[in-house]
């Protein structure tokens, strides 16, 4: 059986190494890399073309990118250099280098912003692009940029996933900063109080696995998907943030006190975020098959795993 090679750009994060995972157990799959360690990242256009020219691939799956919103904030043109620049290099290197290569594009709902609030109905694809932080600016212009060079012979499906979470994600985001003072309290590393700001925000969570097999099944396919094309993937429920910490404190067998901390507080932009995801569901057969409290138990033993001396690492296959 002759392989295809998929690379992936951003495979050592949290959501590329699942990818990594998964195109591991695909038959007639060779994942690879996009970058090598110690070599020129995105910024590089010279770089990104001779890795192209001496890979080659199927398709790339697209991760690589300033991913968390606080960290883009600090600072604006890093997150434009990569998001954005780095997007437009890798796909102007693929027209120029190996344009039968597929580009996955990993966006995000963040590209929505102030359109979130127009509606309390799961937002659609063609709902417009008018996102309300810098981060969801740089996911919104490469958006659009990819768009237009659909229209020039890029071959580019471009996801927009919701909020996704599952074992190994950073602190830095909500459900895995729950269950990680969860995990310490338990651990007798902090008091059994968490404090915490507003909790009334409501957002349409997967699990990361989720996501990575709609990235997986569109990377892989033979048929092309319709080129430009914008996919959701969100399950279409919003889920309280609250809720999600009071399930997460059900867990365990602590008693645990929320603590609303007033230096925390302050109203979101965007008070609710769903999504649809029939257009997904209508062109790869996908939907979320992981039960959201499976999740929550994933994440919870991952950061219990992390914090107790008896306890071993957890493994690439342990959550998989």
């Amino acid at each position: 059986m002759t392989q295809r090679t998929i690379a992936v750009t951003g495979a050592s994060g949290f959501v590329g190494e699942w990818t990594m995972r998964r195109l591991a157990n695909v038959d007639g799959i060779r994942a690879v890399s996009f970058f090598e360690p110690g070599k020129p990242g995105l910024a590089d256009y010279s770089y990104i073309r001779h890795r192209m020219q001496e890979i080659r691939p199927f398709s790339v799956i697209h991760l690589a990118a300033i991913a968390a919103p606080s960290e883009a904030a600090q600072d604006p043109r890093r997150a434009f250099d990569i998001n954005l620049t780095g997007t437009l290099n890798l796909a102007e290197s693929i027209l120029r280098d190996s344009p039968e290569t597929r580009l996955i594009f990993a966006g995000s709902s963040e590209s929505y912003g102030w359109s979130f609030n127009r509606s309390n109905d799961p937002i659609q694809e063609e709902m417009a692009l008018e996102p309300n932080t810098l981060y969801g600016v740089t996911k919104a212009s490469a958006d659009m940029l990819l768009a237009q060079m659909a229209g020039t012979g890029l071959e580019v499906v471009r996801f927009r996933p919701f909020n996704h979470t599952g074992p190994g994600q950073s602190e830095a985001y909500v459900v895995s900063s729950f269950a990680r003072q969860i995990a310490r309290i338990e651990s007798g590393l902090q008091p059994a109080v968490i404090d915490v700001g507003n909790l009334e925000a409501r957002r349409d969570f997967l699990d990361v696995r989720d996501v990575v097999e709609a990235y997986v099944s569109a990377a892989t396919r033979k048929k092309s998907l319709p080129s430009g094309i914008a996919l959701n993937l969100a399950s279409g429920e919003a889920r309280r943030v609250g809720d999600i910490l009071s399930d997460l404190c059900s867990m365990s067998t602590f008693e645990i006190t929320v603590r609303q901390d007033a230096a925390r507080m302050r109203a979101s932009d965007t008070p609710l975020a769903a999504g649809d995801g029939r257009m997904a569901s209508k062109y790869l057969g996908w939907h979320p098959a992981i039960r959201w409290s499976d999740t929550l138990r994933d994440v919870l033993q991952f950061w219990r795993a992390r914090m107790s001396p008896n306890s071993r690492e957890p493994g690439p296959t342990d959550f998989f």
